[in-house]
Formats: structure tokens, sequence, C-alpha cells
């Protein structure tokens, strides 16, 4: 097999690099973002479609991520555990295809829903704790003999063999893309846990996304989703953040604040995943996959994007 490069070694980036490894390719993953500085190390993170354009491609996406994530759970040593929590529900006719499938989905009962909800879902989610699996997949990947290379790639002329461009926000400036990808806002912020050990999302809350996630050592709160390239940690949006959490979740009163995060969602009319045709790349022969465009949900349809991904190239 042709050696394959990824360019981008966020949670897509690695995940493809993975099952591509697996699937017997030789693999170099290029970025010169290196993972740790990525948008993936801020996630919270929850399986949960979060502003994910869906395109046609993304409900065969979500179950083989799903399937994953719940079968690395078994393994304490990923940072992926099956988690119990509630999604707040606001209008009358909710979108619940996400849940279509799941193995433990349950309507929501008056003592579940808070905050004006009008109804909900409990569900039993993979909860990933990315400061530990994030550096597991990373182990993981180069285990596999996928090489790491930190540099900037201006143009896929600079490039032979088979590309998978999983390069976020720089995914539609190297293919010149016509529905460009933009950057989303997010930031977060930890606090401690008063032994909080559900989670609980509303995005339809009125006066701001708000979703709670435990962890095993802290709570993550957030959050925005505003178009903007700026990454510093702003302290009113901070203050906005635990005000709703608070009001959502009123155990979290009072609890010390460990730390605040800020990243750029690479945000797309549509998640792109596809082979781009040949007549769009100057008479390039070797095949080219776009993988990005994820928005909020790159670690939720990250296996699923990788499998893919491979199908693709099988």
């Amino acid at each position: 097999m042709a050696p394959v490069t990824v360019v981008g070694a966020g949670v897509i980036g690695l995940s493809v690099a993975h099952e591509l490894a697996s699937a017997g390719h030789h693999v170099r993953v290029i970025a010169d973002v290196d993972t740790p500085d990525t948008v993936s190390a801020v996630a919270a993170a929850l399986w949960f479609p979060f502003h994910a354009a869906l395109a046609a491609e993304v409900p065969d996406l979500l179950a083989p991520s799903f399937q994953r994530f719940a079968a690395l759970a078994d393994d304490p040593g990923t940072g992926v555990r099956m988690s119990e929590g509630v999604v707040l529900e606001r209008t009358d006719t909710p979108d619940r295809a996400w849940a279509r499938g799941l193995p433990d989905v349950r309507e929501a009962t008056r003592s579940h829903l808070r905050g004006g909800a009008r109804s909900g879902l409990v569900a039993t989610l993979p909860m990933i704790e990315i400061p530990q699996y994030l550096p597991w997949l990373r182990t993981q990947t180069a285990r596999l003999g996928v090489e790491f290379e930190r540099r900037r790639i201006h143009a896929l002329d600079e490039l032979t063999g088979p590309v998978v461009i999983a390069a976020g926000l720089r995914g539609s400036d190297l293919l010149d893309d016509e529905e460009s990808t933009s950057p989303v806002r997010g930031q977060i912020v930890r606090v401690a846990n008063p032994g909080l050990t559900r989670w609980v999302t509303d995005d339809g809350n009125p006066d701001g996304l708000t979703y709670v996630f435990p962890r095993m050592s802290d709570v993550v709160v957030g959050g925005i989703a505003v178009e903007s390239d700026d990454v510093g940690v702003d302290a009113q949006t901070q203050a906005d953040i635990l005000r709703r959490a608070c009001a959502l979740v009123p155990e979290l009163a009072g609890q010390p604040v460990l730390g605040a995060a800020a990243g750029l969602r690479p945000a797309r009319p549509t998640v792109r995943i596809e082979a781009v045709p040949r007549h769009r790349l100057a008479g390039r022969a070797d095949p080219v996959i776009a993988a990005y465009g994820h928005g909020g949900a790159g670690v939720t349809l990250s296996w699923g994007t990788a499998a893919y991904v491979r199908d693709l190239l099988a």
C-alpha cells in the first residue's frame, strides 16, 4: 500500500491515522499545531453531536463512534467511561435523531427537568476525559508505526501519495473549498466537583448554551458558540457561564474555579467527508480525502469519520 499522509493532529487526524495504520497502511501525520494545542484538547467532551451540520454522511458516523467509545470505556486507561445524564429540550418538536438506536435512552421524568425545559431524554453516553484520552490516542497511534512531523503545509503539491485533509480550520484553504470553514469560539470553565455524577446539557437555554459535565477530578461547564477568531479566555464570558451553570445545577455554587480554556471549533455549512474529485485538483493523480468541518462534534464523530476514510481508501 502507498504511504498515506494525514494533515492535522487533532482528534480527527489521530483517529484517521490510527484506523488507517490498523488497516495496514503506512501513515505519517503532518501538522503545524501539535495535539495538545489543538481545539480537540479543549473539548468537554461528551459523545453528542453538538453543532455538526448534518451532511448526509453524519448519521452514518455517529453509530461507529458510539460503539468504539463504548468499547474503549471497558479500559480505564483510555479516559473513556459510560455516564448517565439528561439532554434537556425546550421545543415542542425536539430533534432526537442523535438518540436513534442507542441502547440506554428513556424519556426524562419531571424530576429530571429543570430550568424551564419542556422535555428531555435520559441517556447513558460515553464521557471522554480529554486530558487522558488524547495522550492515550497519540501513544496508541505511534505504537502502530505512525510517524509524526511538525511543519506547515501550504499546498497539496508539497505532498505525494494519498492525502487526508483533517486540518480543521485550514482544510478549506488547502482544498480551495467553496464552502469555507469558519472559526466558532468556544469557552469552558473547570470547577471542583462537589460530588456530581450526572451530566446535563441545555443547548436551547434562552440565556445561552449551558452544559455541566462531571469528570473524575473536576466538572467542565460551558459554554458559548459564536463566530470569532479570539482564543483568549474572556472574564465576563466565564462569569456568565458559571451563572448559567449554577442556575441549572445549584450544587456548583461556590465551588472553586480550577481553570478555564477557549478554542475555535472548525465550523462549515456541512461536515465535509469525501473523496475530492480529481478535476478539482489540477491533474493530481493521487487520491485526496477531505475530512473536516465537524464543528463542535469532532470527538463525537471521530471514529466514524476514521472508518469512513478507511473505506474510501480501501
